[in-house]
């Protein structure tokens, strides 16, 4: 078969079959980093926190997840969460083995993963915000509320996008691990490609060359949306000039 024969659109080509699961990784990783968020902020603000419980709990989540391989984390989210699932189902009258959904898994495996840096990413930026700026805001009186929305929220989200970055790097490697549970994303497609034409070489270093266009891509969105941000922050120090 031609290269151009196996790599086009095709009924006998994988072309199709390797852009949806491109699209599938974009997607599992978008879905991970948004869980990521939510735990990295929970867990950012618990060792920001004055309450040693708090500051405890946030250092252990931090150890576990960032100590742990990430292929045993998704074992144990994957084949434990089956497990946990099934025992339940059994005790409330169901029969056989009930699998968990890969994509869940992977979303939810992924993203307390990156969760645990997203945390230190958040911690820092916090850190690095201006405290007079606080400080005079609350001086004039200004809400809890509004304090964060207007001052806080914007300069952490401006000060961790580099962060964010990497971050999001980190998790579009870590979903090509998701492939051990089935899910055909990109490198679960890749390998199933490579076995059926015995074309090895040839789909491993097509799935390279997609997920560094991925990453490139990745690169020019974050450094677009970090140009944005400083633009509109001398702006807005202008303004108040």
């Amino acid at each position: 078969m031609e290269l151009f024969e196996m790599l086009g659109f095709s009924e006998q080509g994988w072309g199709s079959a390797l852009l949806l699961a491109t699209l599938l990784t974009v997607a599992l990783t978008l879905c991970g980093l948004l869980v990521g968020s939510v735990f990295g902020a929970l867990v950012a603000a618990a060792k920001l926190s004055p309450r040693r419980g708090l500051r405890s709990v946030g250092e252990l989540y931090s150890t576990v997840f960032r100590g742990i391989p990430e292929l045993l984390v998704i074992y144990l989210f994957y084949f434990g969460g089956s497990t946990l699932i099934t025992a339940i189902g059994q005790w409330f009258g169901a029969e056989g083995f009930i699998a968990t959904p890969p994509f869940l898994v992977g979303a939810l495996a992924v993203g307390m993963i990156s969760g645990s840096y997203q945390a230190e990413v958040y911690r820092g930026a916090y850190l690095a915000v201006s405290q007079g700026e606080l400080e005079a805001a609350r001086a004039i009186g200004m809400p809890t509320l509004m304090l964060a929305r207007r001052i806080l929220m914007p300069q952490i989200f401006r000060l961790s996008l580099p962060g964010l970055g990497n971050v999001w790097q980190m998790s579009l490697k870590d979903s090509a691990l998701i492939s051990v549970t089935g899910l055909a994303e990109l490198m679960r497609t890749t390998q199933i490609a490579a076995g059926s034409t015995r074309q090895y070489f040839t789909f491993y270093i097509v799935g390279g060359i997609l997920y560094l266009l991925l990453t490139g891509m990745s690169n020019q969105v974050f450094g677009r949306a970090e140009r944005h941000m400083g633009k509109s922050q001398r702006r807005n120090f202008a303004a108040g000039n």
